[in-house]
């Protein structure tokens, strides 16, 4: 008799409460706990720009005590090409723990550059990896690039994460010709308008990632 493999991607059904009464036993929101926002740095090349885009804007979180951030470098996580790898490999232990941890998450931040009028592979790749990780929850950008700042890549982000059931946030970070130089203690990107840009973009994450950790709560989203 043929056998079949479990899948080795995280399923979130267990987590689903099944009657009202669970529901409201769970509910999170008359708590003070923490909106748990994943950061995620989605350039994986030699010399970029992400891990200080990111660490700006993780700075700019930390004055908050309503937001929790878990960062997330790609960098650190190869995601394997073939999504049907064995069980109890060091690939699908990380598919496994990478999926955790998006799980957890309430609403994601992603950083991206442009690339060609678009995003980078591997962001693609995290994506289309995991599907009920992203239900239901808010999706905000910080984009970087030359003239147009990245928000190209934003807009075909918008698209992909739709048909990922996620709900992307009108207020975008964006830096225009942007290098290393505007993120040091002098730079544009703490004296002009980011900062303010920033706060609004964690302002309106918490709103949304408030108000659908409830929705998820009291009716589980189905897809």
């Amino acid at each position: 008799m043929p056998t079949s493999t479990p899948p080795i991607f995280p399923t979130l059904a267990t987590a689903i409460p099944t009657t009202a009464a669970d529901a409201w036993a769970r509910r999170t929101d008359d708590t003070p706990r923490p909106l748990a926002l994943a950061l995620i740095i989605s350039s994986v090349r030699a010399g970029r720009l992400g891990p200080t885009v990111a660490g700006w804007f993780a700075d700019r979180a930390g004055d908050r005590d309503d937001i929790h951030l878990d960062v997330l470098d790609l960098a650190e996580f190869p995601l394997p090409a073939d999504m049907a790898v064995a069980p109890d490999t060091p690939s699908e232990r990380l598919v496994r723990a990478l999926g955790e941890r998006l799980a957890a998450a309430d609403g994601f931040v992603v950083v991206t550059p442009e690339y060609n009028h678009s995003y980078p592979a591997a962001l693609k790749h995290l994506i289309d990896t995991y599907r009920e990780q992203w239900f239901a929850k808010p999706v905000g950008f910080i984009s970087y690039g030359g003239m147009s700042g990245g928000l190209r890549a934003v807009e075909h982000l918008r698209a992909v994460f739709a048909e990922q059931h996620a709900v992307t946030v009108r207020d975008v970070v964006s830096f225009h010709g942007a290098g290393a130089a505007d993120f040091a203690a002098d730079g544009r990107a703490t004296t002009g308008a980011a900062p303010a840009a920033a706060a609004a973009l964690l302002d309106r994450m918490g709103w949304w990632g408030r108000a659908l950790r409830r929705a998820r709560t009291v009716e589980p989203f189905q897809s």
